[in-house]
């Protein structure tokens, strides 16, 4: 779909609003619950960036991506992180053909939506391969540059309570993924319908509701919209508020944080007001928009010292004071 689609921006953001609309309500027939989880991860696929999810297992995060990879029409595949998987078994490796000449066998991260299931379960050479991987959305094998597919989106997972036979990733890395979005336990009545649902022979019938066409031509669209100086400001002003003895710093920054945001967070607090007043239908973000996905951009980008631990601040009660 390219912009000759639609006579002007508006009728192009009204068009993006509606699809999202549409993909909540599809992506509800089999997730139940999880709102805020679904839009965080629509939000970060439109945006062109990349997700953590963080939950304890059993919390459906595998069913939630494979489900929204159903209904955007788009290749899926998962990998499964263990303390032995090799880079090359995730990008590809170069193999002899039966005419003696190299080939390259593409690894399971060629797909438009690629699951890494449990990444802190592998080691730094290998989280390193995918995250370069999400970085220049290409893998380099025996010196050779292989594009992947478009759109590429990594929807990473994390268990937070296991931390045996870990490698945890390093803030560096971390500064990769766009969102760090926490899922929860299920409400009483949630469970009650999940647990109905699963337990019975009903299936669903997803339709494919957005091309990767369109996706391509949203995540253009995103960076179009148009953003007022003081939002803009006020975004950076969030990320650098977050920096401990710099002049925007608050005290409990100052107290509690080893370690701030950078100037990553800032792109991506602004790209995500804007798809997230694009959602909503309006055509330019404020700052409740910049507010609404705050925590999901800074919440990994900030490192709490000891103290903080000892007196059970958490990195949201220190993003809360900053607004």
């Amino acid at each position: 779909m390219q912009q000759s689609a639609y006579k002007s921006d508006v009728e192009a953001v009204d068009a993006l609003a509606k699809s999202y609309r549409d993909l909540s309500s599809e992506i509800g027939k089999v997730i139940i619950g999880q709102e805020e989880v679904v839009r965080a991860v629509i939000i970060s696929l439109f945006s062109n960036g990349h997700s953590l999810l963080v939950g304890v297992p059993g919390l459906a995060k595998t069913l939630l991506v494979s489900t929204i990879a159903d209904v955007l029409d788009l290749e899926f595949k998962r990998i499964q992180f263990t303390p032995d998987l090799m880079p090359s078994d995730i990008t590809g490796s170069e193999i002899l053909d039966e005419d003696r000449h190299f080939k390259f066998n593409h690894g399971p991260l060629f797909s438009n939506i690629v699951l890494a299931d449990e990444i802190n379960r592998t080691p730094p050479k290998t989280q390193a391969a995918l995250l370069e991987a999400m970085q220049e959305r290409s893998v380099t094998v025996s010196g050779v540059r292989h594009l992947l597919p478009k759109p590429f989106f990594v929807l990473a997972t994390q268990n937070p309570i296991e931390q045996e036979g870990t490698y945890p990733l390093p803030e560096a890395q971390l500064d990769r993924f766009m969102f760090n979005i926490p899922l929860d336990y299920p409400s009483y009545d949630e469970e009650i319908q999940v647990v109905k649902a699963t337990t019975s022979n009903s299936k669903y019938e997803l339709n494919n509701i957005v091309t990767a066409e369109q996706i391509l031509f949203y995540q253009q669209l995103i960076r179009k919209i148009p953003i007022a100086d003081n939002v803009l400001e006020y975004a950076v002003g969030l990320a650098t508020k977050t920096r401990p003895n710099t002049a925007k710093a608050t005290d409990s920054v100052n107290n509690y944080i080893s370690w701030g945001a950078g100037p990553r967070a800032s792109q991506y607090l602004v790209l995500g007001a804007k798809c997230h007043a694009a959602i909503n239908g309006k055509y330019s973000p404020d700052i409740e928009d910049v507010q609404a996905i705050a925590k999901y951009v800074l919440r990994h980008r900030i490192v709490r010292n000891f103290k903080a631990e000892a007196e059970g601040i958490s990195e949201e009660n220190i993003i809360e004071g900053l607004f």
